[in-house]
């Protein structure tokens, strides 16, 4: 479970860089699609082991308060949305819904990108403009709101109430405005943002935003019945709302507006990522409640990555840890999914004939759940078009290259300087040995002055050896020293994945861990027996034989272990119910955490999966389980309850 929580804590410290520098720097730093892909994977985690870290960003709604404005408490909470990416998913929210309220209406209307804020109305003029923040604290932005032309200052309702909407630049705004000044904008939702939250309401006032109102939090003296009626209460109060609003009962009709809205995005001068999709009725919505995070009336159905052109400027081909040789496009700069993007992968050389691009051509880019974003194919060749040469030696030793499957490696595994760099890289990264200080320059210094070529010479470094090196001072130089002492005491599985065996993930890794008692075990374990291994196989099988039989590697292991202090997992390899069993769990238990009744599954040998397949030995049920219990059952796969399980456990 340590392994675990480390793998959580890296991805929360990632989601709350990426949220600093888009909340309160206005500088993104990472795509929405590649934050999103983080982010659930941090949800999923937290659903399957039951922990939630302190710093968790599930944990709030928005992000931290930017300094520099008075913070604000909302008067009720503002909630984020969960959201669908499939149909599948849409449909199994909307399904559960309909099941318990047959006579649900659901409303359609844009997931507008840009700023959602809060207006306080009393005695029907403006008193108050909050951005969302946290959900619970945002940011006093009274001054600058009053500067958007479509906030009303004064409504006819005269109560206390809180209107929340978007506020937004339109896309021609947002043209007209570049073309007059020196500084052009990067998008529209950037623009808003540091539009808004800029201390100067002349700023705010100069970029022409608008405010479309969706939303009605907190209200004195009204009731609604429905989005209906809260829309045409908004608009007798003289709120902008967006015309575009469907109402309806039917999930084919909403699959079908999804796909015409999907398709005419491009034309809309508003900048929209999905839609959103909400119970029409005030009753209901009230029954249904909310989570922690989100209401759960409410969905946003989010559209896939845009995809745009780029000219391929030229091709670099990099050499990765293992001898992989793999080719990289640098493109002229171009905006996508709010960042801006320089270089897209092309995979191999064959990807490079089939998609038929070459150095000066305009190529079709794509980014969507991908960390790095990839060329589709070819948009137009230009002048002085060249075709891409595929390598015949190694862009980093010269070593005459070979041609493995549809892959291009390097035969040199001792001495390429360029593996042995990626090698150390990534036995120093956060899911390996966790050493922190060592950067890509710093690895440079090692290679080339202090002469260490692989990674049991981390081990041999003195702080007098770094303080040789440019830019390592007493403390640094002391921080990097009492971080290598501090990975010597390292679990199974980071050590595992820490030794850079091809195929092997930190997934993989841990798999292997669970099933061999000792690093000797592993070491000497046969082909055959790693490939009956669940999520294994004869590929990954014959990487980490391969990897254990090479004597350079052994040499290197042995230095290691010499140094190094495994702390294996407490298996109780007698309980033959659990042992090499794969679970599923779903619902919720009586008594047992998702994170306690994981850690019995694992203590005792078996495994944790998040999807129901029929390599699934046991679905642990609890109450209110969703779609894997009708998987499972379709499946015949074995279902418990928590009795039945602590039964197994012979406790």
């Amino acid at each position: 479970m340590d392994n675990i929580k480390q793998e959580m804590q890296k991805l929360v410290d990632e989601l709350n860089k990426y949220s600093y520098h888009y909340y309160v720097l206005d500088d993104p730093i990472v795509a929405d699609a590649d934050y999103d892909k983080l982010y659930d994977k941090l949800v999923k985690m937290e659903k399957e082991t039951g922990v939630i870290l302190p710093d968790s960003p599930t944990q709030r709604v928005g992000d931290v308060v930017r300094s520099g404005f008075q913070k604000q408490a909302h008067l009720v909470p503002l909630y984020s949305l969960d959201k669908a990416q499939s149909f599948e998913e849409l449909d199994d929210w909307a399904g559960k819904i309909k099941a318990s309220y047959p006579e649900v209406i659901f409303t359609v209307e844009y997931k507008f990108d840009g700023l959602q804020l809060a207006i306080t109305y009393e005695d029907g003029v403006l008193k108050q403009a909050v951005t969302r923040g946290n959900g619970i604290i945002g940011e006093d932005i009274t001054a600058q709101v009053k500067t958007i032309r479509s906030v009303p200052l004064k409504i006819n309702y005269k109560n206390k109430i809180v209107v929340n909407g978007e506020g937004i630049m339109l896309l021609s705004e947002l043209e007209k405005y570049n073309k007059t000044t020196d500084e052009p904008l990067k998008n529209a939702r950037n623009a808003v943002a540091g539009s808004i939250r800029n201390l100067d309401p002349k700023v705010t006032a100069s970029r022409k935003l608008d405010f479309f109102a969706y939303g009605i939090p907190y209200v004195e003296g009204k009731e609604f019945v429905s989005q209906q009626e809260l829309y045409q209460f908004l608009r007798d109060n003289n709120f902008l709302v967006n015309d575009f609003f469907k109402v309806t009962k039917s999930l084919d009709e909403i699959h079908g507006i999804i796909e015409d809205i999907d398709q005419k995005r491009n034309e809309l001068d508003i900048l929209i990522d999905g839609l959103v999709i909400k119970v029409d009725q005030m009753n209901i919505r009230q029954e249904l409640g909310y989570t922690i995070k989100f209401p759960k009336w409410a969905l946003a159905y989010k559209f896939p990555a845009l995809e745009v052109t780029s000219t391929i400027k030229d091709v670099i081909w990099q050499v990765g840890r293992t001898g992989k040789v793999t080719p990289t496009a640098i493109l002229e700069p171009v905006e996508l999914a709010g960042a801006t993007i320089k270089r897209a992968t092309l995979n191999n050389y064959d990807d490079i004939l089939r998609k038929k691009v070459g150095i000066n051509c305009l190529a079709f880019v794509r980014r969507s759940n991908e960390v790095i974003p990839e060329i589709l194919g070819l948009a137009q060749k230009l002048d002085n078009f060249k075709e891409i040469e595929k390598p015949i030696f190694c862009p980093s030793c010269h070593t005459k290259l070979e041609d493995r499957g549809a892959f291009i490696y390097c035969p040199n595994y001792e001495r390429c300087p360029d593996q042995l760099k990626e090698r150390i890289v990534h036995f120093c990264s956060r899911d390996a040995m966790n050493i922190d200080g060592i950067r890509d320059k710093t690895i440079d210094a090692f290679f080339d002055t202090l002469n260490i070529k692989e990674v049991s010479g981390l081990y041999e470094l003195k702080k007098e050896d770094l303080l040789k090196l440019d830019k390592f001072k007493d403390k640094k130089a002391q921080n990097l020293i009492d971080s290598i002492e501090k990975s010597k005491k390292i679990n199974f599985a980071n050590f595992i994945y820490a030794l850079g065996i091809a195929n092997v993930g930190i997934k993989t890794a841990k798999d292997l861990a669970q099933r061999y008692a000792s690093f000797e075990e592993l070491q000497n374990a046969k082909e055959e027996d790693l490939a009956k291994i669940y999520d294994i196989g004869d590929i990954v099988a014959k990487s980490i034989t391969d990897f254990f039989n090479l004597p350079y590697n052994q040499k290197i292991i042995e230095r290691l272990l010499k140094v190094i202090e495994i702390q294996y997992p407490k298996i109780n390899k007698e309980n033959e119910n659990i042992l090499n069993k794969t679970f599923v769990l779903t619902g919720t238990l009586p008594s047992l955490s998702r994170q306690e009744a994981t850690k019995l599954i694992e203590d005792n040998g078996g495994k944790v999966t998040s999807s129901v397949s029929k390599n699934t030995d046991y679905l642990l049920l609890g109450e209110d389980a969703g779609s894997k219990l009708m998987k499972a059952k379709a499946l015949n796969i074995k279902i418990i309850n928590e009795e039945e399980f602590l039964l197994l456990l012979n406790v």
